[in-house]
């Protein structure tokens, strides 16, 4: 009697049914699994974007530090250049003082057209102090690297022995 039947897998006393694998079942397996590798792509390319993005931004910000160190740098120059000028013609110090946004007068016009060809719209600004057996000269730029940003000063001061 039992010789007839098929002999059926047992799981817990349970009788499995034997499911026939044939390009039905293995056509509606691969129509239920179809979009998760699209769906995966998809995700990774997102994900990629992202990452792209970062970096895109990292490099803007990159690119602006480094408008403002040389901006610095030329400034750091244009002092140190001037001071220079100045250490050779001591007897005439005081006559180096230029209020910020006032037009230089001879001695400091070479050194203000200079400056702000290397750095433009830059305001300029020197204070000399005289002190007992020194002078302080104070030299300030000013600069703006774009329009609405943030206002730029750099201030170099030196000692110079009378």
């Amino acid at each position: 009697m039992n010789a007839a039947r098929p002999s059926l897998p047992r799981f817990r006393g349970v009788v499995a049914p034997v499911r026939a694998a044939g390009p039905a079942a293995t056509a509606r397996r691969g129509r239920r699994q179809s979009g998760i590798a699209l769906l995966e792509a998809l995700i990774a390319i997102v994900i990629l974007g992202i990452g792209l993005l970062g970096m895109i931004g990292l490099q803007a910000r990159a690119y602006a530090a480094l408008s403002d160190a040389s901006m610095r740098a030329e400034a750091t120059m244009a002092a140190e250049k001037l001071l220079g000028v100045m250490n050779t013609d001591i007897a005439n110090l005081a006559s180096y003082n230029l209020a910020e946004g006032a037009a230089p007068n001879a001695l400091l016009a070479p050194w203000a057209q200079e400056t702000q060809r290397a750095i433009p719209g830059a305001r300029l600004s020197v204070r000399v102090q005289n002190q007992p057996q020194q002078s302080q000269v104070d030299i300030g730029i000013s600069w703006q690297r774009k329009a609405g940003g943030q206002q730029n000063r750099h201030v170099v001061t030196a000692y110079i022995a009378n």
